[in-house]
């Protein structure tokens, strides 16, 4: 009935914007409107259930297997080939009956897993992620944040728990402990070569851990939950399984509602933000991503004016929460903090112009036209995007930061803000705090990351085209970019809600005055 009404509504809408002079644009109108019946109809009718033949599953996995061995550039880089035909082959035989598609995404997640590429990952299909999206599913209430033998609670969407709070300290899981659902599921979490670290990260997620828990494990109508008191006696509870069509509690919340530029506002100021303290010549610039189309330059090249009219002289860059995007924008923020000039790439290349599989992968046409332009043949049988091997970048002298600078880390900060981090690492007027980049420091595979969407279960996964090597002098050791010093979350700072790499840094800043006075 709610669709209804819904849909009836759109259509007078729709009816109102077609009125007068484009009473000619009545057809595109029933166009629409039948567009919008079918959509409403497929909702209703689509089956997360729904099984696929163990046949219909095989080709799916062949196409899988074949795109990945002929294009991806760096599928043996940390895995050697015998190892990965071992993990495909196993993948395969795993198909023995018919699935759903969540069944059949943990065999392709734990397969892809294997390669070790952060930027290698396996997504629903497009109506699958619908209904999840928009269905009200039953879910593990806790989410728990992870790192090596500690989990702890930083959310719990049963409300009135008054006993598994915020900084809970979690010990087991129906009689399993912590250590066995972490060595479980982070083997279906993709990360650049060997970085733990990341993977932690990852499923700590605010929804990450309870998302994998139902996909590998099942969801029941209750838990027993082991934990430890604020004394650290031990004791277990009887939890239940989270329903939001029985929660009650955001229905009382009037949430005020906000017009399209302010929404967008509001996503900026959360994604990309300067504070200033003038009396302390202090600033805290957060900048949690350098995806196009949020303004980054802009943001960026006024920060830096800012900073410099407000004599600021001690910078803190907060980018632990910065996934990576586009190159430029790290770049341009490098050039503002950095004191010589710098390349982004001693090699960047593809294996492969063209594929056999080019109906599957999104952008194919799009992708060969990129190549035949910027990617050259060399020697080695590889196209190399030769400008980004050769160029060096200059240190921007208008508003060029030179004061000290603090840059916080973590496990989160990734693809292009490792990239932003191994350029002003080890100068003398920069500290880098916090936790290990997830982010590969000698290098890693993404740049064009075109989607492959296969055939039958139309299950869609990432495919990175360049291989990217930022320094080769850096050790190969499929690790991230580690801190000058390391700053790691604390049981007491999750239960009392302060930043503990923030306070960290103040302390340090403070030091630094008074060893200068």
């Amino acid at each position: 009935m709610l669709e209804r009404d819904l849909l009836s509504t759109r259509l007078k809408s729709m009816k109102t914007l077609f009125k007068g002079p484009y009473k000619r644009c009545s057809c595109h109108v029933s166009i629409v409107c039948l567009f919008l019946l079918s959509a409403c109809t497929a909702s209703r009718n689509f089956r997360a259930d729904r099984k696929f033949a163990a046949e219909t599953l095989r080709a799916d996995y062949r196409v899988f297997r074949g795109v990945l061995e002929e294009n991806h550039p760096s599928i043996y880089w940390y895995t050697s080939k015998d190892s990965l035909d071992y993990y495909f082959d196993a993948g395969y035989a795993r198909i023995k009956d018919s699935m759903t598609e969540i069944g059949f995404r943990n065999i392709l997640n734990y397969t892809i897993a294997k390669i070790n590429c952060g930027h290698t990952t396996v997504n629903y299909s497009k109506e699958l992620k619908r209904h999840l999206d928009t269905s009200q599913l039953k879910r593990f209430p806790l989410s728990i944040k992870l790192w090596g033998d500690t989990a702890v609670v930083y959310a719990n969407l049963n409300r009135h728990d008054t006993i598994l709070k915020r900084g809970t300290i979690i010990t087991a899981i129906d009689g399993r402990p912590m250590s066995f659902y972490r060595d479980s599921l982070i083997q279906f979490l993709s990360t650049d070569g060997y970085n733990i670290n990341h993977k932690y990260q990852t499923l700590s997620g605010r929804t990450s851990f309870a998302t994998l828990y139902k996909n590998v494990f099942g969801l029941k109508d209750s838990f027993r939950v082991s934990y430890l008191d604020t004394l650290f006696a031990a004791h277990s509870i009887q939890i239940p399984v989270f329903d939001p069509n029985k929660d009650t509690s955001l229905k009382k919340i009037n949430f005020p509602r906000m017009s399209h530029a302010e929404r967008k506002q509001l996503r900026l100021r959360a994604n990309n933000n300067l504070v200033t303290d003038t009396s302390a010549k202090t600033a805290l610039l957060t900048i949690n991503t350098f995806t196009s189309g949020d303004h980054i330059k802009h943001f960026i090249r006024k920060s830096f004016r800012k900073l410099r009219q407000e004599e600021i002289r001690f910078l803190i860059i907060d980018v632990r929460n910065n996934g990576g995007g586009d190159v430029s924008n790290s770049t341009l923020l490098t050039k503002y903090i950095t004191d010589k000039k710098f390349k982004i790439a001693d090699s960047l290349y593809a294996v492969s112009k063209k594929s056999r599989y080019g109906k599957h992968i999104r952008h194919y046409f799009r992708n060969r036209v990129f190549m035949a332009f910027i990617a050259k043949k060399r020697e080695d049988g590889k196209y190399h995007y030769g400008y980004f091997e050769r160029h060096y970048f200059k240190p921007r002298k208008t508003n060029h930061f030179n004061g000290d600078v603090y840059a916080i880390i973590g496990p989160n900060s990734f693809s292009a803000t490792t990239l932003f981090i191994n350029s002003i690492k080890g100068m003398p007027n920069v500290k880098i705090i916090g936790e290990e980049t997830g982010g590969g420091s000698y290098g890693n595979t993404a740049w064009q990351i075109p989607d492959v969407t296969l055939p039958h279960t139309k299950i869609r996964f990432r495919l990175p085209l360049f291989r990217f090597v930022q320094n080769s002098n850096n050790p190969k050791t499929g690790r991230g970019i580690y801190p000058d010093m390391e700053v790691k979350p604390t049981v007491e700072s999750i239960f009392k809600g302060y930043d503990v790499k923030l306070e960290f840094i103040r302390k340090l800043i403070y030091g630094e005055k008074l060893s200068r006075r």
